[in-house]
């Protein structure tokens, strides 16, 4: 049996290991080789949205409402499909602008407000601080159910006091954990290396243990999926959880808990710091958009068949669904399981609690004490060279602030239904900042005014329609307030607004306090056109992926000195980073430090640098210190912006122009490259054509020459010398025919007689104009015809040409008196095809490639030297191509070779049979 000492020893041993994780990371970051420069470690640090409300709460929300847990996962899935569009924007935003929480976000956007950032801020840390202390009651009472009663160390809150509670040492421990790994630097942008990749783990954790626990279930108590569900479903109380609808669970609370969840993943602080701070290369997104939604597909598996089965385990028994998770393991006995799903439920707590709480410190840091800071300087600020270590405690003390307040907010709580519903009340919460955020990305016209507008009308209505609802339901207000509405006035009951009725209360806030916050919103942002700054981020923000958009400082106007804003990043980055900062953007733009000029350029880099550290709004109050501003009017905004349309105009004209030329460019090379190439052809053909001429006129001369010096010549030499001298002028006449031939058809101006044809009747006219050449060598001819074929459309004199062309080159190539050759006509898909095959000595790879080149002739053969132009397979390739058919051959040297040729059948053909 597990014993209080070894729960409390396993855990602090987890936590070790954490911290040993993290400083794992840190050190290889220090080394230069980056741990989390992984998309994989990138997408798991997304899972730190499944929490301990995840890992119990979703079992016991699918054993009251069956299916009522699936929104909460579908809606990030839905969302993720659209983080290549919306995400990436919001990542190339943050790291353009060093954007350092999700309060700095919105701030910026809207002119760099302070105001923005301190309303974001206060929402977040209402919303968020009671979510925190869920993960506390969680463990609080995970730990509880594994001690026995007669072994507490702390089996839960009760009267015990807060030294006496393991809880509180927890609490503690994250904050140290924080502090340490969270809070290294002031510059808030710097990744989290360390932190990320323990976050990781944890994730990793969780999914093994909860994964465990549902295969024991499943598999271990149960014969698998199959029996479980069964025996759900003979009963009828469990039957009715695996159908739609179950627990009130109707179709609109499935859209609003989708549509809240969609927004949750992306608009929760701890999401917004892993997705967008902590990130390292944008394309890690394209991992995450496929990983992130398997990892929430596999952790809920196993919600459905733990909550069943944990039903039937302990029917007729009054035992909490949410601590099934742990229960099971230990009542059938199997304690180490146990132990191992509350380290996972440990692992989803503190991911959960330590990047919420780094999010929301650095929210309460920059953007709630900073401007009291610089309101009243006698603060902390004045009079001091280095203010860095100040802002670092603020930051650390914020932390341990946040964690002691989950801690005050999860004692006095106790059971209430407060702390049980927080969960779905903090998703509504930050669901708030959307408008805003989304609405600044793609809408120029939203101005600070109608953010403030709607940011505090959806916060008052969530409040007033959810927040003060649950506390009434806990006892701590008055009951009427739920029954009689505020004032008395029936239409202003909090879960009924205006007479509204049928809808869940998440639902029915989530409607009312989005309508409130985007009517707001829209309506204040139209009342009156944004101002100079605010139209300056506004650009800065909707055209961030387009080119020629307006460069660094394009909207600042005034002068400043390189020894005014040098010493004044030191006071809060230090010196040896400010420095360092001033020399990378020296050495970007080619010149020393030294020789920096104060421009624009140069103000926009020194207040970007400090909002990486304070946030924008803060880091532009205090660069406005020491330079001097020159008001921007909106009519300068409006100029700048014309400009950069007209750059980008033009850019875009340019790269056309570009593009035009490239492709001018690359035509006039290949027409150069075309007329090299028929120049030699020319010089090639002119070579061969006299070449060809000379051998039969050679002999011509020659044996004529032998008949005029002899004339007493015998008869029967003479007669052969006269048939050389008749045959060679009748190759010389062919050769010049041949050549014209060709000529006529390269050039276009080809006589074509075109006329319906059967190539059947052409394949038997060509075989049977070439069967003396078969008799005289000895050569058998095998034909394979079909009873009929289309009719094509084309020249018949030319086609039987092509024909005679094969089969005379086949008689040449082939052994005499054992020669073989084959002719065949069919019908494929693509139209009709001849091949001519024989069975002479083939051809090698080299030959096939040029035999169809003008005067090429085959040689090194085992017959006669082959007698021909060596034109007539380039005009048959030639004609067969006019009418868009293909010729061309195969073969295996010492196997012979076929000469195939495919005619298409066009639209008109029709069958032999048919046309006759």
């Amino acid at each position: 049996m597990l014993t209080g000492p070894v729960i409390v020893a396993a855990s602090f041993l987890y936590l070790l290991l954490l911290f040993a994780v993290a400083y794992f990371g840190d050190k290889r970051a220090d080394a230069g080789r980056s741990v989390i420069a992984n998309p994989t470690i990138y997408a798991l640090s997304l899972a730190v949205y499944c929490t301990t409300w995840t890992y119990y709460g979703s079992v016991g929300r699918a054993a009251s409402s069956g299916l009522g847990f699936v929104p909460i996962f579908l809606g990030p899935t839905l969302a993720v499909a659209l983080w290549w569009f919306v995400m990436l924007k919001m990542v190339r935003i943050g790291k353009t602008n060093r954007i350092t929480s999700i309060a700095d976000f919105i701030a910026s956007r809207y002119g760099k407000s302070h105001l923005l950032g301190g309303l974001v801020t206060v929402i977040a840390v209402l919303g968020v601080i009671p979510y925190i202390a869920l993960q506390l009651k969680a463990l609080s009472v995970s730990f509880a159910i594994l001690v026995p009663p007669d072994d507490v160390v702390s089996a839960g809150r009760g009267a015990l006091p807060w030294l006496a509670d393991t809880t509180f040492y927890v609490a503690l421990s994250m904050a140290a954990f924080t502090i340490l790994f969270g809070t290294r630097h002031l510059d808030a942008t710097e990744r989290h290396e360390g932190l990320v990749a323990a976050i990781a783990f944890e994730s990793l954790v969780k999914l093994v243990a909860f994964v465990a626990v549902g295969v024991f279930v499943t598999f271990g108590l149960f014969d698998g999926f199959g029996d479980l569900f069964s025996r759900a479903a003979r009963e009828p109380q469990l039957q009715a959880l695996m159908r739609m609808g179950a627990g009130g669970n109707g179709y609109a609370n499935w859209f609003a808990l989708t549509l809240l969840s969609m927004l949750a993943v992306m608009f929760l602080p701890r999401q917004f710091q892993v997705t967008v701070v902590e990130n390292v290369n944008e394309n890690h997104l394209r991992r995450a958009i496929w990983l992130f939604p398997l990892y929430l597909l596999l952790i809920n598996v196993f919600v459905l068949p733990i909550a069943l089965g944990g039903l039937m385990s302990f029917a007729g028994q009054q035992v909490d669904a949410d601590t099934f998770v742990l229960r099971l393991p230990m009542v059938f006995g199997h304690d180490w399981l146990a132990l191992v799903v509350f380290i996972g439920g440990l692992s989803a707590a503190t991911g959960m609690i330590v990047v919420e709480t780094i999010a929301l410190s650095t929210m309460v840091c920059n953007d709630l004490v900073m401007p009291l800071l610089l309101r009243y300087r006698w603060l902390a600020l004045q009079g001091q060279e280095d203010v860095s270590g100040v802002l670092l405690g603020i930051r650390r003390g914020a932390i341990v602030l946040i964690l002691l307040l989950a801690y005050l907010y999860f004692r006095l709580a106790g059971e209430a239904h407060a702390l049980v519903s927080i969960g779905l009340i903090s998703f509504a919460a930050v669901a708030q900042f959307a408008p805003a955020m989304l609405g600044g990305m793609y809408w120029r016209g939203g101005t600070r005014a109608g953010a403030v507008a709607g940011l505090s009308s959806g916060f008052a209505v969530w409040l007033y329609t959810l927040l003060l609802p649950s506390f009434a339901k806990s006892g701590w207000l008055p009951g009427d307030f739920l029954q009689n509405g505020l004032f008395g006035l029936d239409l202003l009951r909090p879960q009924e607004l205006f007479g509204m009725q049928g809808l869940d209360p998440l639902a029915h806030s989530l409607f009312w306090s989005m309508l409130a916050n985007l009517g707001a919103y829209v309506w204040v942002s139209l009342m009156r056109q944004p101002t100079a700054i605010e139209a300056g981020q506004a650009t800065l923000f909707v055209d961030v992926f387009k080119q020629g958009r307006p460069s660094d400082g394009a909207f600042w106007r005034g002068s400043a000195r390189v020894g005014d804003l040098l010493p004044l990043l030191g006071r809060f980055l230090g010196r040896e980073r400010a420095a360092n900062a001033f020399d990378d953007y020296a050495r970007s733009r080619g010149v020393s430090r030294e020789a920096l000029q104060a421009d624009a350029g140069l103000v926009h880099f020194a207040e970007t640098t400090l909002a990486g550290a304070i946030g924008s709004a803060s880091a532009r109050v205090i660069v406005a210190s020491v330079v001097q501003e020159e008001p921007l009017g909106l009519d300068e905004v409006r100029n700048s912006l014309d400009e950069a349309s007209q750059v980008r105009a033009y850019s875009r004209r340019l790269e056309q122009k570009s593009r035009e030329l490239e492709e001018a460019t690359r035509e006039l090379r290949s027409a150069n490259e075309r007329l090299k190439e028929l120049d030699r052809l020319k010089d090639d053909f002119m070579s061969s054509v006299t070449h060809e001429l000379r051998t039969p006129l050679t002999s011509i001369r020659a044996f004529s020459e032998m008949l005029l010096e002899d004339p007493g010549i015998d008869v029967e030499d003479r007669q052969r010398f006269l048939a050389i001298i008749v045959s060679e002028t009748e190759r010389l006449t062919r050769l010049v025919n041949q050549v014209l031939d060709m000529a006529k058809i390269e050039s276009g101006h080809a006589d074509w007689v075109d006329d319906e044809v059967s190539l059947l009747e052409v394949v038997e006219q060509g075989a049977a104009a070439t069967s003396q050449l078969f008799r005289d060598k000895g050569v058998t001819l095998e034909m394979s015809l079909p009873p009929a074929v289309p009719v094509l459309f084309a020249d018949r004199d030319r086609l039987v040409q092509v024909v005679l062309n094969l089969l005379s080159n086949a008689v040449k190539f082939v052994v005499r008196g054992s020669g073989q050759v084959r002719l065949s006509l069919c019908e494929t898909d693509e139209g009709l095809q001849v091949d001519v095959r024989d069975n002479g000595p083939g051809l090698t790879p080299e030959e096939q490639r040029v035999v169809f080149e003008k005067f090429r002739q085959g040689g090194n053969t085992m017959t006669d030297k082959p007698q021909g132009t060596g034109l007539g397979l380039p005009i048959s390739r030639q004609i067969v191509e006019h009418y868009g058919g293909r010729l061309w051959v195969e073969s295996v040297p010492g196997e012979g070779a076929t000469f195939s040729f495919l005619m298409p059948c066009g639209k008109s053909a029709v069958r032999k049979e048919d046309a006759g």
